[in-house]
């Protein structure tokens, strides 16, 4: 497996947010604190568009090769046309906009904020907000694994149907005891997996006829400080397409490890990175991970070197 450094044009001046690779090309989206969601060709390591925003962009998707969405920290949901290079808002938050996705089966962006509410939008109406629900507090994950929506409050997880929204039809506490930093879907099931504040990392398969089997919990990356446990913040979690169950953890200390979900096992550790692991990302054929080394403001000391990305080949 190599690694080489995404070569910017013009550096990203301020803290990266969110990777995502786009659904059939190498083309990877990088959206940041500085107000660009900036479009990378990793082949050639050539930028292909740089859009600028008003607000810091907290997370970015998909929908297609030629459309992706953004959160920003002055709450609004904005769409941009990757082939014309325009932008334009659907919609947004009465505080900090947190997530967005777009669920392929339901056909609708999907967004959370501070103001407690999740959004669905199709954009493809004139009036785009079709449901706005209330989660009951603040709302800084959420995950889509086909039919279902998994969102993550706090330590709490609340599941939906997205056929029926009235209500979470599964709410129950995490298998961790403190806040969930990231969160993700598990492609070989409808399971998903969230990284902790202190380090953990837990599994859960709640729609699965084996769920208490199969569903775990390990300290993903712990240290020794003076005489005692740590553990790192984990950042980002991140499957390989397809039902293998390797996924990759990256943590506030700069180190990224494979492990796989089947056999329970630790596979390797990559070089640690110089800044925090902020982002990581697959590429569509599970081929290319992309690594974003990059400030969190989650620490005091941490550092401040400038954002970088690099690209593993698998």
């Amino acid at each position: 497996m190599s690694g080489a450094r995404l070569e910017f044009q013009n550096p990203i001046e301020d803290s990266i947010s969110k990777l995502k690779f786009s659904p059939e090309s190498n083309n990877l989206l990088i959206a940041s604190w500085d107000s660009y969601l900036r479009l990378y060709n990793v082949e050639s390591s050539s930028l292909i568009l740089q859009l600028y925003s008003r607000a810091a962009l907290l997370d970015c998707c998909f929908e297609n090769e030629s459309t992706s969405y953004t959160s920003g920290s002055d709450g609004f949901i904005q769409r941009y046309d990757l082939n014309a290079g325009t932008v334009d808002r659907i919609g947004g938050h009465d505080d900090i906009a947190t997530s967005v996705l777009y669920s392929l089966d339901k056909g609708e962006v999907i967004s959370t904020g501070l103001d407690k509410k999740i959004k669905f939008w199709d954009t493809r109406q004139g009036q785009s907000l079709v449901l706005s629900t209330d989660a009951g507090a603040p709302v800084r994950c959420i995950t889509v694994n086909g039919n279902y929506l998994v969102v993550c409050v706090q330590a709490s997880m609340h599941i939906y149907d997205l056929r029926s929204l009235d209500r979470p039809f599964q709410s129950y506490e995490s298998q961790v005891e403190v806040p969930i930093r990231c969160l993700t879907s598990v492609p070989f099931s409808t399971g998903y997996a969230v990284g902790s504040v202190d380090g953990q990392v837990a599994l859960d398969f709640p729609n699965t006829a084996c769920s208490s089997e199969m569903k775990y919990t390990f300290r993903c990356h712990p240290k020794s400080m003076k005489g005692r446990l740590h553990g790192a913040c984990i950042n980002a979690i991140e499957f390989t397409p397809g039902g293998s169950g390797t996924f990759v953890t990256g943590d506030n200390e700069g180190y990224v490890i494979s492990w796989n979900a089947k056999s329970r096992r630790r596979l390797f550790e990559l070089p640690k990175y110089s800044n925090s692991v902020a982002s990581l990302a697959f590429n569509h054929t599970g081929e290319l991970l992309a690594v974003a080394s990059s400030h969190t403001y989650q620490e005091a000391n941490e550092k401040e070197e400038p954002p970088q990305v690099f690209i593993h080949k698998f």
